[in-house]
């Protein structure tokens, strides 16, 4: 069993842009959780000078946002699709026992784990008592807010529930452009819905459910980019290489300029038009771009370290939270923590999801090898050879 983060086959017959991509987008998920403070802001209490440098490098590594992850996911899922073809329902069967099995295992992890570093932080009583309330294991368990990263799965498996619509927009690749009223919807709903809903326990799933509805867009725009790379030759993508890296420079410039706002006031921005095309368009156009690319030379090491990059998101958590706790109430600047925590988090959560991927045991937790073979959680396959 393969998970659908990571392509079947040999390396010498894989696609080796879109495995480049997936492993940019798991280390640069670890980038961007390290340029930011401990509690997710733009280290505020620095001076304008002290953010310079990470604020820039999150700019940069917030090019490939979890959107890039889901849109790669899908695409492995319809490439899969086109050469073993199964029912609708047989494949979202597949689908939820490759990610939602992880998901409950991660989910219960994290949750305990939360407790460690909130006993060094001094805030372990909020966190045991939040674990005693029903809401809190709903959050949980549906919205994936046990930890800021955890999100992905769910919204991933909701959004697989209509892969038949992504598989026509890889027949039809001009249905990929409905990416930008489908986000043209979230960027209009989602303040009505936070003015309406603030401070309630409604607001977070009613503010996951826009986020699913308008990410079909996202689903539509990689079926496109499958379907142009099957329709198209090397020479006619080649074509529009210089075109989408001026897009790309564009949509970066746009970043760039909302990242001094944030240099400046050491807050986040939220309510710039022009940013939120930037960042929401971003994961398309690089994901375009390297499809103009995908006949050039890419270095076949690629292949061989994207299989670890869903562990790599998965299970960075673990590390930068050991990272924080070390450096809490030590003098360092906000660069230096960058420094430290990258230099200490990343090769950790390498070497910790490639030791997992080792174990028969451990492996399907990060993607890899066969899940346990539990009745309840038994594949249809295998249901139907002891029936």
């Amino acid at each position: 069993m393969v998970n659908c983060m990571v392509a079947d086959g040999p390396y010498a017959g894989r696609h080796t842009w879109i495995d480049a991509l997936r492993l940019f987008a798991g280390v640069s998920m670890v980038g961007l959780h390290v340029t930011a403070d401990a509690q997710g802001q733009p280290f505020p209490e620095a001076d304008p000078a002290a953010r310079l440098a990470p604020m820039v490098l999150r700019a940069l590594l917030y090019t490939a946002r979890t959107e890039l992850f889901l849109m790669i996911s899908i695409m492995l899922l319809l490439m899969a699709l086109s050469r073993r073809p199964r029912s609708y329902g047989t494949v979202m069967a597949e689908q939820a026992r490759r990610l939602l099995i992880p998901f409950v295992f991660w989910t219960a992890a994290y949750a305990f784990y939360n407790l460690l570093k909130a006993r060094s932080l001094g805030y372990e009583a909020e966190v045991f008592a939040a674990l005693q309330q029903p809401v809190t294991w709903a959050g949980y368990l549906l919205l994936g807010d046990v930890k800021y990263h955890m999100h992905f799965i769910p919204t991933l498996f909701a959004l697989l529930l209509f892969f038949p619509l992504f598989g026509v927009a890889e027949r039809k690749p001009a249905l990929g452009l409905m990416v930008v009223p489908a986000l043209l919807l979230k960027q209009r709903v989602d303040p009505v819905l936070y003015a309406a809903l603030w401070d309630t326990e409604t607001l977070g799933y009613a503010v996951r459910a826009l986020k699913v509805l308008s990410y079909i867009g996202y689903g539509m725009a990689a079926g496109a980019v499958l379907g142009v790379w099957r329709q198209t030759t090397a020479a006619q993508r080649q074509i529009w290489i210089w075109p989408i890296a001026l897009i790309v420079i564009v949509l970066l410039a746009l970043k760039l300029i909302s990242t001094a706002k944030v240099i400046a006031t050491g807050l986040w921005v939220y309510d710039n038009p022009f940013v939120f095309w930037a960042d929401y368009l971003m994961p398309v156009a690089l994901l375009v771009l390297c499809l103009t690319l995908a006949h050039k030379a890419w270095p076949a090491g690629l292949s061989r370290l994207s299989k670890y990059a869903f562990g790599l998101y998965l299970c960075h958590p673990v590390f930068l939270d050991l990272a924080e706790v070390a450096l809490a109430g030590r003098d360092v600047t906000p660069s230096q923590s960058i420094v430290l925590e990258l230099a200490w988090t990343l090769p950790a959560t390498g070497c910790f999801v490639w030791a997992l991927s080792r174990l028969r045991l451990t492996a399907w937790t990060v993607g890899l090898g066969s899940l346990p073979d539990f009745p309840l959680f038994r594949s249809p396959q295998k249901a139907g050879t002891r029936s």
